[in-house]
């Protein structure tokens, strides 16, 4: 059994998922889930139960199993007086970030795996099955259908915008910083030079910032219907797009990822932290194009 620890939205439970499901098929056992992170009320919650995956959540004593150090009574008092945070269980094992490290695909089987894993490498021997598991168990309807015919009947790029919490939340904001507009003017002039008559498709959580100061010819139109509850609807459509223009967002990251056109374009920001002590160079698939 692999237990992996979900936290943040969509985009990180999706990297945090693939990780352990790569895992757990190499050992032939089952993957399961630790949600208890979102047991509060709060803006984040367990978002991955519209994609066929393998849904299986951990119990509290599987957790307990597998990160709890085995201790007896004399153990625990000579730890106690000698430490002042527990000793971590050998079998639960937190990501060492930003490097991605290989040896964590030589795990072995019954570990708790807490991190980001936000690396393909983490589960491209298994990329079939997390593509074919990444996908909606619902078809498209109303907007999200109408707009979805569009996107397949025309030279359709989506672009990502990530504001919201990037711009009001300091630490985060210290950490990630934000994708300038002189990014996305650069990629759209970029792309325009092999793509006849684009058709854009702006996602943001800040769709009035975007009105306000993209300035676009052609064909424009803006996604601003779907919630943070369906996130998984923008980021069906954005995948459906034949070309993507990528925020610093793991959101957007899979949506570009997911994308099936054999001869997509992806644009991603050369700078995917503010923080510089953070190598990034990770976060992004050697075919995509750094700007």
């Amino acid at each position: 059994m692999i237990i992996i620890y979900l936290k943040g939205g969509l985009g990180n439970q999706m990297f945090q998922y693939a990780m352990g499901r790569c895992l757990a098929e190499s050992h032939k056992t089952q993957l399961k889930m630790d949600i208890s992170a979102y047991d509060y009320d709060g803006p984040l919650e367990y978002f991955l139960g519209p994609f066929n995956i393998e849904e299986n959540f951990a119990t509290s004593q599987e957790i307990k199993k597998l990160t709890t150090i085995k201790q007896n009574k004399f153990q625990r008092i000579v730890h106690s007086l000698f430490h002042s945070h527990p000793k971590k269980a050998r079998t639960l094992v937190r990501e060492n970030r930003p490097l991605f490290n290989k040896k964590v695909l030589k795990l072995p089987d019954n570990v708790y795996l807490e991190g980001y894993w936000q690396n393909e490498k983490c589960f491209l021997n298994i990329a079939n099955i997390i593509r074919k598991e990444f996908t909606i168990k619902t078809p498209q309807t109303g907007k999200n259908k109408e707009l979805s015919e569009i996107i397949a009947a025309s030279q359709s790029v989506s672009i990502h915008i990530r504001r919201g919490d990037y711009v009001s939340n300091v630490k985060t904001n210290q950490t990630h910083g934000m994708c300038e507009l002189d990014y996305y003017n650069k990629c759209i002039n970029e792309l325009k030079k092999t793509t006849k008559k684009p058709h854009f498709f702006i996602f943001s959580n800040d769709i009035p910032w975007c009105r306000n100061n993209l300035k676009l010819s052609g064909q424009v139109t803006f996604i601003n219907h779907n919630t943070m509850k369906n996130a998984c609807e923008d980021l069906r459509l954005m995948s459906q797009c034949k070309h993507n223009i990528i925020s610093n967002s793991s959101f957007s990251w899979w949506a570009a990822w997911l994308n099936a056109n054999e001869n997509k374009l992806v644009f991603a920001p050369q700078k995917w932290f503010a923080d510089k002590r953070k190598n990034a160079d990770f976060a992004v698939p050697e075919k995509w194009i750094r700007k």
